[in-house]
């Protein structure tokens, strides 16, 4: 195994540093580079700029007008954008759904959906988890029933994460009652301009309404938003979150934002600290084991050889890693982590007054970053699931 990347590799990285820098809007990267808050606006423009070159998709295969590119071409990709500050792309509609639609749908549906998701222009959401599911995602009870050729659901999502944005939803909602919970699932695809659709936003700690409660209450769908076959819904979505939790891992960002935890120790004073250097090292450290982990998987997608179903370890590492560095940032940054003020936070002024302004988002970013351990499957979960796989 040769972790090291080929001279050809060498020049992808280079060629693909030299357009993100030439693309990426500067506002855009200095929010990212200082964890302000990013826009709707914000977020799809960037999309709708990696959509125009055909790389919003850049995991998909040039069959589905991606770019076609390897695995360590991809890998390459992500850490040159993060790198870079470019914010990370939405996934639900490139990263989770479309290659759900592409491994299970049919050549209507992909032609019908695909493009928009590819050029960043249809904004999508996930309806997975429900008030009483959600690590056991197979008891969801959000019901459609089977009515001539629409579906008439009924029910409530929750945790929709930026869900007030969406255009459309994927969703698992219960066809049957019939055998084990998970023989009765289906995933469909619903409209969320469909009458009977209420999206209602959850105002978290941090201020933020990041996500929401999504109720449908008799909403008509058409039969043949149905992905694949019905019932069959709960292998579609394990397909799914394979996706997620490999995405959750964001080895890429974690190096960022190691780099972000070095400039704050430094502005706040604490980097000659010899303990307190002694932690970032060892985080350090870890972010560098998560990469090669993530290098062990690529290397061996690369010589088709079969590696190890390890997308709940990158989620455990990779989340209790985000957490880490955020509670570093807040001891760096002491008592000027503490203020939130939103709104003037965004409009730059916060903490200017003496010399602390790149503190103000750290409460926020620590808030947010509880999530980790818990969404896409939570980490014990994710640990039971690793346990039998190693002990059978």
């Amino acid at each position: 195994m040769d972790l090291a990347f080929t001279t050809e590799e060498q020049k992808f990285r280079e060629t693909i540093r030299t357009w993100v820098g030439e693309h990426l809007p500067a506002d855009i990267s200095h929010k990212v580079h200082n964890a302000i808050h990013l826009t709707r606006e914000d977020m799809q423009r960037w999309g709708k700029i990696l959509g125009k070159k055909g790389w919003l998709g850049h995991a998909w295969p040039t069959a589905f007008g991606g770019p076609g590119w390897n695995a360590i071409e991809k890998h390459l990709f992500e850490e040159e954008c993060a790198l870079a500050g470019a914010p990370r792309v939405v996934p639900f509609g490139p990263v989770m759904v479309a290659p759900v639609i592409m491994a299970f749908g049919n050549a209507e549906q992909q032609q019908r959906f695909l493009p928009g998701i590819a050029s960043g222009d249809v904004w999508w959401s996930q309806g997975y988890s429900e008030p009483g599911s959600g690590s056991d995602l197979a008891s969801v009870k959000t019901k459609a029933e089977r009515v001539g050729d629409k579906y008439i659901v009924n029910g409530q999502k929750t945790w929709t994460t930026l869900g007030q944005y969406g255009e459309w939803i994927f969703c698992l909602v219960r066809t049957s009652n019939e055998g084990k919970p998970q023989t009765g699932i289906s995933f469909l695809l619903i409209d969320m301009k469909s009458p009977g659709v209420t999206v209602r936003p959850i105002v978290l700690l941090d201020g933020t309404a990041e996500v929401n409660e999504v109720f449908f209450d008799n909403v008509e769908v058409p039969a043949n938003n149905l992905i694949g076959e019905e019932n069959k819904g709960w292998n579609y979505a394990k397909y799914l979150l394979a996706h997620e939790r490999t995405n959750i891992a964001d080895v890429n960002r974690a190096k960022r934002e190691l780099e972000r935890l070095k400039r704050i120790a430094k502005a706040e004073g604490v980097w000659d600290d010899t303990r307190f250097r002694d932690e970032i090292a060892k985080l350090e450290v870890d972010v560098v084991a998560l990469e090669m982990m993530v290098l062990r998987v690529l290397a061996a997608e690369k010589s088709g050889k079969q590696s190890m179903d390890i997308a709940s370890l990158l989620k455990i590492r990779g989340s209790e890693l985000q957490q880490r560095y955020s509670e570093l940032m807040m001891l760096a940054a002491g008592p000027f982590a503490l203020p939130l003020i939103r709104e003037a936070m965004e409009a730059g002024w916060q903490g200017d007054s003496v010399g602390h302004a790149h503190c103000a988002p750290l409460a926020s970013t620590y808030f947010n970053m509880r999530k980790t351990t818990i969404y896409g499957g939570s980490n014990e979960v994710q640990r039971n699931i690793v346990s039998q796989f190693v002990l059978g």
